[in-house]
């Protein structure tokens, strides 16, 4: 027996709920299969574009009559867009639930999209890629995907540009709307405190779009090849992006992936924390990270340091990389990631949020919803054999992207790249 039900519904949408009796909220999301790298040319930040009108208001509703609502409640309600999916929450009272339900679906099917919240969320929108392109230590990371995936809809922007985002208007946001803002296109994940058909009659009384087909994004695979990118801006720190391609979201390697990530710069246990920063001190914030998507991914190391150490840190990264490709990893450390990752899991589910997150997420990115059990399984399966093949796989010097940010010019750097 399943921790989840689903059901799908006659208008093609998908409904995943866990009932977790024990709490006295539930948290529902509205999963929409469209992000950045669904947009075609100028269409460029118009998933995220939606995402902020969505909450300008409906026919009958306005933004006023929408957050008075939800707070009146002591709800939250929220929204973020990303490469691949839209995904729209709420987290609220057990009770207050067909209210909520009402409310959101009203916004997901007759938002009104006028010409004057248009204009003004266009300048809200542009505040906020400028705020961006003035945060170096986060523009790094949409740097360094964009170098890795050149000319690829993987390696844009999901806030768009100032250009396309000064384009957008009535016509297009509502033509992009009806396109991809179908019951096909949707999953509906909950969890908390309810009961599962009672929960699909309520969305069936509440979410009945006539346009129930699933629609086809145009998907290309994307090719990776070694690159090296300085931006010099006039800054403290010099913040550095240095990574590959990794794994899409179905591969049956990406829990070691997990495990490799988590050894090489995943806590402060790390290898490159401790080697960075504990025993050098080159750096204050030092860390790992990996992205799955649908048919690429990536795993990346970020540091912030000093012009004057950038190669000393970026020799650290490259050398530890080299390590595990020869030597592998020790079972103490190997150990420790495990825990850690299985540790972080089962807190997680102490949120109803997390528990709808991994529902959505899982059912519209990785084709399977696994229960803890089956989660802690696959990372306990990892062995040290498969985290030393993973990283010879994934740490070839002809696919390592370098991107930079800060004041300092190609030339200064001691460092190459096949």
């Amino acid at each position: 027996m399943t921790f989840y039900q689903k059901t799908t519904l006659d208008n093609g949408a998908i409904i995943v709920t866990e009932r977790v009796p024990a709490v006295r909220s539930v948290t529902v999301g509205f999963w929409v299969g469209i992000g950045s790298r669904d947009e075609v040319g100028d269409e460029n930040g118009m998933s995220h574009f939606i995402e902020h009108l969505l909450f300008k208001g409906t026919k009958s509703r306005s933004a006023k009559d929408i957050s008075e609502t939800f707070d009146t409640l002591g709800a939250e309600l929220n929204a973020f867009t990303t490469k691949e999916f839209t995904c729209y929450y709420t987290r609220l009272l057990d009770d207050h639930l067909p209210i909520g339900v009402e409310v959101m679906t009203d916004m997901l099917q007759n938002s009104s999209f006028k010409e004057e919240h248009i204009d003004f969320e266009r300048q809200v929108v542009l505040e906020e890629i400028a705020m961006y392109e003035d945060t170096p230590d986060e523009l790094i990371h949409d740097l360094f995907t964009s170098a890795l995936w050149k000319d690829h809809p993987l390696g844009r922007q999901v806030l768009g540009t100032g250009g396309t985002v000064r384009a957008f208007d009535r016509s297009k946001t509502s033509g992009f709307f009806e396109n991809h803002y179908t019951p096909g296109n949707t999953v509906i994940a909950a969890a908390g405190n309810l009961d599962h058909d009672s929960f699909v009659a309520l969305i069936k009384k509440f979410y009945n779009p006539t346009v129930s087909t699933r629609s086809e994004n145009v998907e290309t695979e994307p090719v990776v090849r070694s690159s090296l990118r300085v931006v010099k801006k006039k800054t403290e720190q010099v913040h550095l992006c240095y990574g590959t391609e990794a794994l899409n979201s179905r591969h049956p390697d990406r829990f070691a992936l997990s495990v490799l990530e988590n050894i090489l710069g995943g806590g402060m246990s790390s290898r490159l924390f401790q080697r960075i920063r504990e025993e050098r001190g080159l750096a204050y914030s030092v860390y790992s990270y990996h992205s799955l998507y649908k048919d690429s991914g990536n795993l990346a190391v970020y540091v912030g340091t000093r012009p004057a150490n950038v190669n000393e840190v970026l020799s650290i990264i490259e050398s530890e990389m080299e390590k595990i490709k020869r030597e592998g990893v020790v079972d103490e450390e190997l150990a420790r990631a495990r825990e850690h990752l299985k540790g972080q899991l089962v807190l997680g589910l102490e949120s109803t949020r997390n528990r709808m997150t991994r529902l959505g997420r899982s059912e519209l990115t990785h084709g399977e919803i696994l229960s803890v059990d089956e989660l802690v399984d696959r990372v306990n399966e990892v062995n040290k054999e498969q985290i030393k093949e993973l990283a010879n796989r994934l740490f070839m010097k002809e696919r390592m992207v370098l991107t930079i940010i800060g004041p300092i010019k190609e030339k200064d750097l001691a460092f190459g790249l096949a």
